[in-house]
């Protein structure tokens, strides 16, 4: 078998509170995995820590889990381990752009055309210099979230 390139060892203070999370039953579901997939992974043991394969079987979890668990403990620290990741998203039009693209949504389309579709709307935000470049889906997000649509008659 491989040697393991993420190895977990675990002090004193941080086993006693995994320990005691796993023990009280007032945290989160992941977070008692998370803690038991380390206190079964720990080197620092008098026996050594657990493989992986024995880990994923015991607790019910998949063997990715437990190695993404010891890398993330290995370059992360102990309590990211037990907590998620706040995933932070960046609007990607403000609130000025936005007003744009639903003032040309709601006027005429283009010569030669029925209706605005979602790439002609975003080309032309760029040719009227709202934006450097913006993909369709873009702004199909945004027109949705304004609870817009282009299929209907009245586009406002």
């Amino acid at each position: 078998m491989p040697r393991k390139k993420y190895i977990v060892t675990l002090t004193e203070t941080e086993r006693q509170h995994l320990e005691k999370l796993t023990q009280t039953g007032k945290t989160a579901a992941y977070v008692i995995t998370h803690a038991r997939i380390l206190l079964k992974a720990d080197t620092s043991q008098p026996d050594g820590g657990w493989c992986d394969a024995d880990i994923s079987a015991a607790l019910d979890v998949g063997t990715a889990t437990v190695e993404r668990l010891r890398q993330q403990f290995v370059e992360e620290g102990f309590e990211a381990c037990l907590s998620r990741k706040t995933r932070v998203y960046t609007r990607l039009l403000d609130g000025n752009q936005e007003a744009h693209l639903i003032a040309i949504a709601c006027s005429n389309p283009p010569e030669g055309q029925s209706r605005w579709t979602l790439r002609l709307l975003s080309q032309r935000l760029v040719e009227l210099g709202h934006v450097e470049s913006v993909s369709h889906e873009t702004v199909r997000q945004t027109l949705k979230k304004m609870n817009l649509s282009l299929g209907e008659k009245t586009a406002g």
